[in-house]
């Protein structure tokens, strides 16, 4: 297993009143699996995956990557961990404007002593980016951009890809090119995804679906996920 989370809750307080966010969160993911998590805008989708990266803490609950429980790691190995177990993708693609395309994918699997030229390149071939490594993001559109981001991923092999809105700035035609690349590649390199969408259209790529909806979450049926998919 490499994802867990056990009975998960997050609040804030505001006002000096505690805003309970997540209640009762519990699922698991296993290696090589998909999953998309679902929900109306504001339903903590996102706040999942930040608990799950280490860069928030739930209130309660445990979250366990690869059987060690994250909530007892210090900034410093929560930092490793994203470098090189962990590897998130976010809706803004965050490249390195001063980086090329080439040093860009490099950047993460260099920072954690995973870089490996021939997997490095073979990704970019895989993902359509071979006759790019030499120019700058700018030079890129949007979807090319995104698929820097993912490869910048992958290059380090991570177990667990957490992606939140991969494909939301995207063309709905690009978005379904870059989330299969992205799906494919995953597969090829063993590691599970965890992504985040308010796209029924994407969600219904992924092997499971679940919806998050008053705190906790349930999983969507394979009949009502067909159903959802062709709306």
């Amino acid at each position: 297993m490499v994802l867990r989370l056990s009975h998960v809750a997050k609040s804030y307080s505001v006002g000096g009143t505690a805003v309970e966010v997540l209640r009762d969160v519990s699922f698991d993911l296993g290696a090589g699996e998909t999953l998309a998590l679902e929900g109306e805008s504001g339903s903590g989708k996102s706040t999942v995956l930040h608990l799950i990266a280490g860069l928030d803490a739930p209130t309660q609950g445990a979250i366990e990557v690869e059987g060690t429980e994250i909530t007892r790691l210090s900034d410093t190995e929560l930092a490793k961990m994203r470098r090189g177990t962990v590897g998130v993708i976010f809706q803004q693609f965050n490249l390195i404007p001063s980086l090329t395309v080439g040093a860009n994918i490099a950047f993460h699997a260099r920072l954690c002593g995973a870089f490996d030229p021939a997997w490095t390149d073979h990704l970019a071939a895989r993902i359509g980016l071979e006759h790019h490594l030499e120019k700058y993001p700018e030079a890129l559109s949007g979807g090319q951009q995104q698929r820097v981001a993912i490869a910048r991923t992958l290059a380090a092999r991570p177990r667990l890809i957490l992606a939140d809105e991969p494909t939301g700035n995207l063309d709905e035609d690009t978005a379904d090119t870059v989330l299969a690349l992205m799906l494919e590649s995953a597969q090829e390199a063993g590691a599970a995804v965890l992504m985040v969408t308010h796209s029924a259209r994407q969600a219904a790529r992924m092997g499971r679906r679940l919806i998050l909806s008053h705190g906790a979450v349930s999983e969507r049926s394979a009949a009502g996920a067909g159903a959802a998919a062709a709306q």
